[in-house]
């Protein structure tokens, strides 16, 4: 259980603060558009698949877009960098589904998506973010109590040998 939240805190230690200014976007399906980057806030709009979009800002796995009608906050994955084409918009949907995107056809995650060298090197250290992560960390009794509670036991695994 430590090892998920030391995994937790390396990959939130350092948030990006950054704007994606007027970078183009096409949405890869119809969307709501929301006030703010939560799934339950207030919708002030709506995306149809292949609408055009300008990526205004980025919040977590959210970007805030301006559409021909109306600007508002969408999840990360409903709308694919770059200005739409032909030959993109067929494949873009099933590699964003999959996790596979780019050419290397590499798994990439929500967190990192989207980060570039620059975007990565401003990044700033936020000790309440790292208090928080922190404030979710379970005691071994405490995970092993959640795991019986749900029905799981315990199995040992063999380490796997090294690759030669």
């Amino acid at each position: 259980m430590k090892k998920i939240v030391n995994l937790c805190l390396l990959t939130s230690m350092f948030l990006p603060v950054f704007v994606l200014a007027g970078e183009p976007g096409t949405a890869l399906k119809a969307d709501t558009l929301r006030a703010e980057p939560f799934a339950d806030a207030k919708s002030v709009g709506s995306l149809t698949k292949n609408d055009a979009v300008d990526i205004v800002n980025k919040k977590g796995a959210w970007l805030q877009v301006k559409s021909k009608k109306s600007t508002g906050w969408v999840r990360l994955l409903s709308v694919k960098r770059g200005g739409a084409t032909q030959s993109n918009q067929v494949g873009g949907l099933a590699s964003v589904a999959s996790g596979r995107a780019g050419t290397g056809k590499v798994v990439s995650t929500t967190g990192i998506r989207g980060l570039n060298a620059e975007e990565l090197k401003a990044a700033q250290f936020n000790e309440s973010e790292m208090k928080k992560l922190e404030s979710y960390e379970l005691s071994s009794s405490e995970g092993k109590k959640f795991a019986s509670s749900g029905g799981l036991s315990t199995a040992s695994i063999a380490y796997l040998k090294g690759a030669q």
